[in-house]
């Protein structure tokens, strides 16, 4: 059995018999190795280094048996690769290199050669692949169009993204420019994944719920389609959009082969207006694991409960681990899950 098949096998539910489990992407950044590499190397370094970046991706499979490995990387390399680079603020959150305001900004946004500028990610997952041996799956990510959309068009981090929203609502020709550019570039960066062997892929819309419910296709989910159209059958593709329930139709229509759902939204009484074999991620709180280790353990159970042996689920948190998080409280959260028919 390939690692793909494996990957397939563990969502249906076949996976020794318990949940598949993993955690999202930034899994290792509160480990404590993970951050003495960061203060030696930072962060950018262990993205362009494939040799850190399999390290950290490494990391949180030499300490808790999860189901996966998700490649370190972030969703800003590809405006970067296009000629949009990016660092961080002293005081937290993304600085672009420039804002885009004018049809000419998106002018001189490339995307030929894209997979060539991002050469070390593809480095980084062939050490993964001869690494893992097939013994767990490998996973690729991408920020959505509209998520790289918002950084690129606000210049950075901001609060609502008011410039971004302005050109989806006000600008459709130089949005629609923008966006056509950005999918191709992540078709092409999704497609390289594949070739590497990764055994899925997960699209990050984090800033799907800045969509008015009325645009959310327009703006953001018609391109994750094109996306996954243009994919086809390479690699699987599991869509997480930051929203609430109100717009799972409209995710679903993305032909993503199943959704990670935020933490908001109540995944058992989801998956009751579902398929009972559309596969479904997520989603505990990420604050839970910034708790103790009994309320970790009783959540769980709880929420395990609640699924009642889900075949087609795969236990995640409902959004990024955070640097707060507790090792001692991912320790309970694996140790519950790995154990929880045992415990009935």
């Amino acid at each position: 059995m390939n690692s793909r098949q494996k990957f397939i096998s563990a969502v249906q539910g076949k996976n020794q018999g318990r949940p598949p489990m993993w955690v999202m992407r930034q899994a290792g950044r509160y480990l404590p190795e993970y951050r003495d590499l960061k203060k030696k190397y930072g962060f950018l370094e262990m993205v362009k280094t494939p040799s850190l970046s399999s390290e950290v991706t490494l990391q949180p499979l030499r300490r808790f048996p999860l189901d996966a490995a998700i490649l370190f990387c972030d969703i800003l390399v590809i405006p970067e690769a296009m000629g949009q680079g990016y660092d961080f603020r002293d005081g937290g959150g993304i600085e672009m290199e420039f804002e885009l305001k004018t049809e000419d900004c998106i002018d001189k946004l490339e995307v030929s050669g894209i997979c060539e500028k991002l050469n070390y990610v593809k480095d980084s997952l062939n050490i993964l692949h001869k690494e893992l041996q097939q013994e767990r799956a490998l996973l690729g990510f991408s920020g959505s169009p509209w998520t790289l959309a918002c950084y690129m068009i606000d210049g950075g981090s901001s609060n609502g993204f008011p410039k971004t929203v302005d050109w989806a609502s006000n600008h459709p020709r130089k949005f629609n420019r923008l966006m056509e550019k950005i999918t191709l570039a992540i078709t092409e960066y999704l497609h390289m994944q594949a070739s590497c062997g990764v055994d899925a892929v997960q699209i990050f819309d984090s800033w799907q719920s800045l969509c008015p419910l009325q645009h959310a296709w327009d703006w953001s989910l018609k391109w994750i389609h094109e996306i996954i159209k243009n994919l086809g059958l390479s690699v699987p593709v599991i869509l997480y959009a930051k929203c609430a329930d109100d717009r799972i139709s409209l995710l679903q229509q993305t032909n993503a082969t199943g959704l990670s759902v935020s933490h908001e939204v109540n995944l058992a009484k989801l998956r009751k207006s579902l398929p009972t074999d559309y596969l479904l991620q997520g989603n505990l709180p990420p604050e839970l694991l910034e708790t103790t280790p009994d309320k970790v353990k009783s959540e769980t159970n709880k929420f395990l409960d609640s699924m009642q042996n889900d075949p087609a689920h795969i236990l995640n948190l409902g959004h990024g681990i955070r640097p707060q998080a507790k090792v001692e409280c991912m320790d309970a959260l694996v140790q519950t899950v790995t154990g929880y028919n045992k415990e009935g």
